[in-house]
């Protein structure tokens, strides 16, 4: 969805705990392996028991088959990491507990209605979502959608790799990827505060009537970029009048 922004790791925990209910599990079975994996909502909801649970134990690498895949022309495996895997797990007792079976055929996110044979639909995964993102108290953008550019946005911040982000996508362009990664907040904050000249130099030093006898040549470059002359500083010189061009 346009404009939906990605969770941090300390927002998908915010997001975990606010599950509850019959559908708990479901529900937060549905959250976690999309932010593990980066499926489309309408990926995950088009898995079945046997695509995740498989040799009774969750899958190592999970398939998304080109007849769910948007566009249909590939399909695409993903690894799934310890949050996936226990997500599986406990989806799987889940099903074992309500509905007294895990045929491989069923779907892994069924409706609310009938034996669990039917499967969730996207309304219902989106108002499930929405409430639990309410109730975690986030802000900004955030939907079904948020689940895949988290994935991304995460992978990215760890591989610096965007053609490898692009393949676990399924993205035809390496274009639409790069429009899915935003700035890292964190990453931008500590660049920043690497910028700060740690008390050295001051303002009133920097534009007032005299230079240290050393100066560094970007102080020299920052200051000819504000319009200040400094065609009357000499190497040998420890003070100099600099004056502003008009």
């Amino acid at each position: 969805m346009k404009g939906t922004r990605p969770l941090d790791s300390q927002e998908i925990r915010l997001v975990s705990a606010c599950f509850a209910g019959r559908f708990e599990t479901r529900n937060r079975g549905l959250f976690m392996l999309g932010v593990s994996t980066g499926g489309r909502i309408s990926e995950l909801l088009s898995l079945q028991i046997g695509d995740v649970w498989q040799n009774e134990r969750a899958v190592g690498d999970l398939l998304f088959d080109k007849s769910v895949v948007k566009g249909g022309e590939v399909s695409r495996a993903v690894p799934v990491n310890s949050d996936g895997r226990r997500a599986i797990e406990a989806l799987i007792a889940w099903h074992d507990e309500a509905y007294n079976t895990i045929d491989a055929s069923r779907p892994l996110f069924p409706s609310r209605n009938g034996q669990g044979t039917q499967r969730m639909s996207r309304r219902t995964a989106h108002n499930v979502l929405k409430a639990a993102f309410d109730a975690a108290g986030l802000n900004g953008h955030v939907a079904t959608h948020s689940l895949r550019k988290s994935f991304a946005q995460r992978l990215y911040d760890r591989t610096d790799d965007i053609f490898a982000v692009q393949e676990m996508l399924g993205h035809k362009n390496v274009a639409t990827t790069q429009k899915y990664l935003g700035v890292n907040y964190a990453s931008v904050r500590e660049a920043i505060e690497e910028m700060a000249v740690n008390g050295e130099l001051h303002e009133r030093c920097i534009l007032g009537s005299s230079l240290r006898k050393h100066a560094d040549e970007t102080l020299f470059l920052e200051l000819a970029l504000r319009g200040y002359d400094l065609g009357k500083l000499r190497d040998n010189e420890t003070t100099g009048e600099i004056v502003k061009i008009s």
